[in-house]
Formats: structure tokens, C-alpha cells, sequence
């Protein structure tokens, strides 16, 4: 059994999605961000000295991080969901798993915390506005005919560049970036997504 350890509006919704895709029975113990900070409770902390979600448990282990989780779990139920080791594909695959968490995230958060400083910050904002532009037009100029962005369906990647393409949406980019407005609306109509999604854990 795994057991997901679930922070509200967090990338942990898409560790959510992944669980559902694949079907296998799962335990979620979920977590609410503090209302006035919108930081993880203590209680995360707890259980790792980052307190930070996603984390799962599996075999006895604790395992953090999205792009970590999303190959163990893919590579052991789903291995399909990763390309064959050896094809250029898989590079492809290496890259964007890393992407989304490393090269993605860096401008968003910088944005983020940028934002929270008003006035102070105005002189960065120019060059994190630039830096975003510059990641999620990558991400629009790499999504595939078939609408995903290294195979002809759904794979590890998906799931992992499906924060950063949705905060793009939410950022209201959808005409400045048209395939990743279609990658986000392909995959909110999938089932698994939709019930993860209804669990109300998102």
C-alpha cells in the first residue's frame, strides 16, 4: 500500500493525479497550509526535516520529491510511462523531469516572492517576467502533435510538467502560449485527473 502525504494547493495535487492514473490502492493523509502564513503545518515537519510535500510511503521507505516519486512509482506500475532507456526519448525524458523542478520553478517562485515585496521588488520584475516568457515558451514550442510532451501519451513527464504548464494558465498566458493552454485543458479532462481533483485535495 502507499501512503501519499498530501499538502493542499501544492505540487502534490499531480502526485494526487499519478496515483489515480495508475491504479493501485493508496492511502492519502492530507495536510492544510496554515491560513495566515500559507506554510506547511509542523506536522509535515515531523516526518522530514524539510516539511515539505509530496512524500510517500513505500516498502518501509519515506520518499520525497516529485520528480524521485514520479519515476519510482512509473518505473515500477506504469513502465510504459518512461521511455526506453537508450533512445533519445529517454534523454528527452531525463531533461524535462529535471526541468520542471530545477530550470521551471526557479522563475515562478522568484515571482512569487518577488510579488509578496510590492514596490521594493519592481526593479526585478522585469527580468522575471523575461524569464518566465523564456521557460514556458520552451515548454509551448516542445509539446508533441499528440498534445504530450515526449511520447504520443501520457507519460512521467507529463505529470511533472503539469505544475508549471497550469500556473502558466492560471497566469492567464493562454493565447501567448497556445499548446501548453492545450496540453493543460488535455489533461484536466482525464478521468484520473478529474478524481483527484473531486477527492478535494488540490
Amino acid at each position: 500500500m502507499i501512503t501519499l502525504h498530501h499538502l493542499n494547493r501544492s505540487r502534490s495535487h499531480r502526485i494526487l493525479w499519478l496515483l489515480e492514473e495508475l491504479g493501485q490502492p493508496y492511502n492519502v493523509v492530507p495536510y492544510t497550509r496554515d491560513p495566515a502564513t500559507n506554510l506547511a503545518p509542523p506536522e509535515l515537519r515531523a516526518l522530514h526535516p524539510l516539511g515539505k510535500s509530496p512524500m510517500i510511503e513505500l516498502d518501509g521507505s519515506l520518499i520525497t520529491e516529485s520528480a524521485a516519486i514520479t519515476e519510482l512509482l512509473c518505473a515500477r506500475f506504469a513502465p510504459d510511462m518512461i521511455p526506453p532507456v537508450g533512445t533519445k526519448a529517454y534523454i528527452r525524458h531525463l531533461e524535462l523531469m529535471h526541468f520542471a523542478e530545477g530550470s521551471a520553478m526557479t522563475p515562478i517562485l522568484l515571482g512569487l516572492y518577488v510579488g509578496r515585496l510590492g514596490e521594493a521588488g519592481a526593479p526585478l520584475t522585469p527580468r522575471i517576467e523575461a524569464e518566465l516568457d523564456s521557460h514556458y515558451r520552451y515548454m509551448n514550442n516542445l509539446v508533441r502533435p499528440s498534445g504530450h510532451f515526449v511520447l504520443d501519451d501520457l507519460s512521467a513527464a507529463d505529470i511533472m510538467l503539469s505544475f508549471p504548464a497550469e500556473l502558466a494558465m492560471r497566469q492567464k498566458r493562454q493565447d501567448d502560449f497556445p499548446a501548453l493552454a492545450g496540453f493543460v485543458e488535455m489533461i484536466r479532462a482525464r478521468p484520473a485527473y478529474q478524481r483527484a481533483t473531486a477527492l478535494g485535495h488540490g
